[in-house]
């Protein structure tokens, strides 16, 4: 009867990289039954003492990920004088990384969860920004990190998606003179909303383009100069009566309006989400 094949995982994080790659090595000689022991979060000599007596105890491997120099040290260095194989399964590549590159790792744990966090965060903020675009559900708009608010054609939904992809939630909503405006809008934080404006000209520019591409008349209501005007001067009562930051974005890359965007949410206290 074959001895029971165990590999120690340890890792100063929760060590999925280094089960991944028992696994994937277990693989290769058809073995099902290897047990993986994990040891995750290690943060001191002690946690390694243990493990380095039971691996010894059971005449097992030790894999680890381990970024802290000092318990790296430790590790290697009792691992060798106890005769037990541990083996580390990111420096050769981080080596590799630091001579191809000329750079330093940062040597510090629990990066890979953050970046995780992160991209999941951003993935929720898109999502609430597609849900929650051109005032289709009010809903969003107590949950919103941001709340913009503005005629048509202003840029909201660029805008939404691209502070989206910077982890804020963001909802916006469209002001129209004949709809009034939600209730949602006056009840939620001044700091957290911001009125978007634009000149008639560029406006009527960008919505008489709007109808080419749509092979519609410019004739049409949408891009009537005197129908752009009262829908501004509507827009801006709102915002005066909301109390909100107004940020004119009429020759204004999307880039530059976000980033006045969260200087001037962040200069008025606004704390977000994300």
């Amino acid at each position: 009867m074959n001895k029971k094949k165990m590999v120690y995982v340890v890792s100063d994080s929760v060590g999925e990289t280094a089960e991944l790659m028992v696994k994937a090595v277990a693989s290769q000689f058809n073995w099902e039954d290897v047990e993986i022991k994990h040891i995750s979060y290690v943060e001191d000599i002690k946690d390694l003492n243990n493990v380095i007596t039971a691996a010894k105890y059971n005449n097992s491997i030790i894999a680890y990920t381990i970024v802290v120099p000092s318990l790296k040290q430790f590790l290697d260095q009792r691992a060798e004088e106890t005769g037990i194989m541990a083996i580390d399964l990111m420096n050769p590549l981080m080596e590799a990384f630091i001579q191809k590159f000329n750079k330093d790792p940062v040597r510090q744990p629990r990066l890979m969860r953050q970046l995780d966090d992160n991209y999941f965060r951003r993935v929720e903020a898109v999502e609430f920004a597609v849900k929650y675009d051109d005032g289709q559900d009010v809903r969003g708009i107590k949950h919103a990190d941001i709340v913009l608010i503005g005629v048509s054609r202003t840029s909201k939904t660029p805008l939404s998606m691209y502070l989206a992809h910077k982890r804020f939630k963001v909802a916006n909503v469209p002001l129209i003179p004949e709809i009034a405006p939600p209730d949602e809008l006056f009840d939620i934080q001044k700091n957290k909303c911001v009125g978007l404006i634009i000149t008639p000209d560029k406006l009527n520019e960008i919505r008489t383009e709007r109808l080419k591409n749509l092979g519609l008349t410019t004739q049409a209501n949408y891009a009537n100069f005197d129908r752009i005007l009262k829908e501004l001067e509507y827009a801006e009562k709102i915002m005066k009566r909301i109390g909100c930051p107004v940020i004119n974005v009429s020759n204004k890359a999307i880039e530059e309006t976000a980033d006045l965007i969260l200087a001037m949410l962040k200069k008025r206290g606004a704390v977000f989400n994300g």
